[in-house]
């Protein structure tokens, strides 16, 4: 995080303003929307664009990774609009958190890697392309969505001070931990062998 420009006050708030934006459970409503049903009640049940992947709507999945990524960046632009840089990170922590763990959804929320990615494109752009990228790198070798999204947490935290945008490396951490707490499960299949593939319905 970067040194302290804004009041205590003005902090608590954007990570409340953050918080609410991040747990708009976009997947649940595109899921709706779409006439795709209770995405609780699909595939793993989780609210991320990976699970609505497994209601056979692609158009309904990419809604909810650009929306999913968006909100998280959204949080981060108006607080470093309207506040300062310690504002903007502590509000895309927020989001993330509000992603994870929506207080509409009973604190059961997505995995947050879409919401990741899209807060690291908003706080350093060549940071999240490569993200991204590292994504793609994981989920395409390893066919498994949750290998792309942990592959990409851990990247981020060298690519941040490796391409110059060290103030940002101490919330790049702590996404990066939430994101692996988050593919606990995940992880243990992963391990087992029984980690479904990008696609296949759980």
């Amino acid at each position: 995080m970067p040194i302290l420009e804004s009041s205590l006050t003005l902090l608590l708030l954007w990570a409340v303003i953050g918080y609410l934006l991040g747990s708009i459970p976009f997947g649940v409503i595109v899921a709706r929307v779409m006439g795709l049903g209770n995405l609780r009640e699909i595939g793993s049940g989780n609210i991320g664009a990976t699970n609505v992947l497994r209601t056979g709507s692609k158009p309904a999945a990419a809604a909810t990774l650009i929306l999913d990524a968006t909100k998280g960046a959204v949080a981060l632009l108006l607080a470093r609009y309207f506040a300062a840089e310690d504002a903007a990170q502590v509000a895309a922590l927020a989001a993330m958190i509000g992603h994870c763990y929506p207080v509409w959804l009973k604190f059961k929320g997505g995995k947050g890697v879409a919401t990741f990615l899209g807060i690291l494109l908003a706080l350093a752009w060549p940071v999240g392309l490569a993200a991204c990228l590292a994504w793609l790198i994981g989920a395409g070798l390893s066919r498994i969505s949750s290998m792309g999204g942990l592959f990409s947490a851990a990247s981020s935290t060298i690519l941040i001070v490796v391409m110059g945008f060290g103030s940002g490396y101490l919330l790049s951490v702590l996404l990066a931990i939430i994101v692996f707490l988050r593919h606990r499960a995940n992880i243990a299949r992963i391990r087992a062998g029984t980690e479904p593939k990008i696609g296949q319905k759980k």
